[in-house]
């Protein structure tokens, strides 16, 4: 084993030390610029120490009551909303994908690699690139400004199947011929024993989805007119208008911190699960 130097060891510590300070400072002037009063913020230089208009930007942002030339609405509502698109999309993607999976691997029906090989070409379809007929459908059914219309056309991911079915292929057939003799049907199978062994993959997919649903703007542009559907992206967004004295970017700091809370906590509370389900190779 290499030993290191004392040297190379405080090198080490301080180029992590002076990443943490670059990728946090800009974190910390957006706390700063949400504890000062609008007028506070656009002065020069701009305060450095945090002030004390902390409760009364919390709550503005919290419950609205802004009086910014942009939009006003609550940023609870749009958090609630960004939650439960987030949740929906993160629990359609990994129960559709588990199922198609375990339909791919277990199952034998005509033109099956057709229709694998057919999921994963969707990959090269994001809906970027299909953005208007899928609106279109959205549209016509009337799914505009509903849960329904943000999260449905998002659910499916070709991703997640394919590294479900790649787990699913590492299982030994073994654990198949068991089951069988037990009387064990397909579906006691996937519940008593594919899903117990997928429980890290599951989790490290939770915490990719979750990020991926909650930071969803383009499409949630596009779907969502009125503010009570706003999710808290796209609300930033709508919050910012006019020129700098014309916002209140205390209100918009604050609720730019408040956006981050959820993903921050989901990376951090599944964080060993998360990991492990990236690397662990047992089975």
């Amino acid at each position: 084993m290499v030993e290191r130097s004392v040297g190379l060891k405080v090198l080490t510590q301080l180029v992590m030390l002076l990443g943490v300070l670059i990728v946090a400072f800009p974190l910390y002037l957006a706390f700063v610029a949400s504890t000062h009063t609008a007028e506070a913020i656009v002065q020069v230089p701009m305060p450095l120490l945090p002030g004390g208009n902390f409760v009364n930007t919390y709550r503005d942002a919290l419950f609205g009551g802004g009086t910014g030339a942009g939009s006003t609405a609550p940023a609870a509502r749009m958090l609630w909303v960004s939650l439960v698109c987030a949740l929906v999309i993160t629990v359609g993607k990994i129960a559709i994908s588990l199922l198609s999976a375990f339909a791919i691997v277990y199952f034998r029906f005509p033109f099956k690699s057709f229709c694998f090989w057919s999921i994963f070409l969707t990959l090269m379809l994001p809906v970027e690139v299909r953005i208007m007929p899928t609106y279109k459908v959205v549209s016509d059914l009337g799914m505009l400004n509903t849960y329904a219309g943000l999260t449905i056309p998002l659910i499916a991911s070709a991703t997640a199947t394919f590294l479900f079915r790649q787990f699913f292929l590492t299982v030994p057939d073994e654990l198949v011929e068991a089951a069988r003799v037990d009387g064990a049907g397909p579906m006691r199978f996937f519940k008593d024993i594919l899903l117990p062994l997928s429980t890290t993959s599951v989790a490290a997919l939770f915490v990719i989805q979750f990020i991926y649903g909650w930071n969803q703007y383009l499409w949630p542009l596009l779907v969502t007119t009125s503010e009570d559907m706003y999710p808290v992206v796209i609300g930033i967004k709508r919050m910012i208008a006019g020129g700098d004295a014309a916002n209140e970017w205390n209100v918009v700091m604050a609720t730019a911190l408040l956006a981050m809370l959820p993903p921050a906590l989901v990376v951090v509370l599944m964080q060993k699960w998360f990991v492990k389900g990236l690397v662990d190779t047992e089975k």
